[in-house]
């Protein structure tokens, strides 16, 4: 049976606090969501939580290449939030297309339920936050979407494409991708493309 939380006395805003403590603690099941994407040395398929972690640390190492004057903590802030949407509506595979045209109303829902668990106040800026994300409209937006395409584009090139050769992807279908890369940061998107073209010149790629 699981122990009753602790109760404080000293001036905490309880109802504040346990509405935090409930996202908490849902946020925790974007670790059991799997991906397709395999890790670097391909030893298992990476979960959205360490996904997320990843594409984090990424949007501050790679800060010098995006668009001067991009608000990186603005980044980060929407890439911590951006996938958790998936633990209601899981991990959409970008080539899938029949899940493709399902996907923004289901994280939309998904978006509805979750980030309304925090206080209200937290709720706007959560949403706010995953809304600029999914349009793109910002260069902070852009960028964090070419950080978050560029992942998996790393893992599947040094995985010797494994998830590009058993779903059959061809280096046509990978440009759409690199488009997003290279509209959030003109440096990532040239060395996507590169690491497109040696892909395929490695066989890495179908050639369907």
């Amino acid at each position: 049976m699981t122990e009753p939380a602790p109760v404080f006395t000293s001036g905490i805003d309880h109802e504040r606090l346990t509405s935090q403590l409930r996202f908490a603690l849902e946020v925790d099941k974007l670790k059991r969501v799997l991906r397709r994407s395999l890790l670097v040395d391909g030893a298992r398929r990476e979960n959205s939580a360490e996904h997320s972690w990843h594409v984090t640390v990424l949007a501050r190492v790679f800060a010098e290449y995006a668009p001067e004057g991009t608000d990186i903590e603005r980044v980060v802030n929407m890439l911590l939030l951006h996938d958790i949407v998936e633990i209601d509506a899981g991990d959409t595979f970008v080539y899938d297309s029949a899940a493709v045209r399902t996907q923004a109303e289901r994280e939309r829902a998904a978006a509805d339920r979750i980030f309304a668990l925090l206080p209200e106040d937290q709720t706007a800026w959560a949403r706010k936050l995953w809304d600029e994300f999914e349009e793109r409209r910002t260069p902070e937006a852009r960028f964090a979407k070419a950080i978050d395409r560029l992942s998996p584009l790393l893992a599947n090139w040094h995985t010797e494409g494994a998830m590009w050769q058993q779903f059959k992807i061809s280096k046509n279908d990978v440009l759409k991708n690199v488009k997003l890369i290279a509209e959030g940061s003109e440096t990532l998107g040239a060395y996507a493309m590169a690491l497109v073209d040696d892909a395929e010149r490695r066989g890495y790629l179908s050639r369907s």
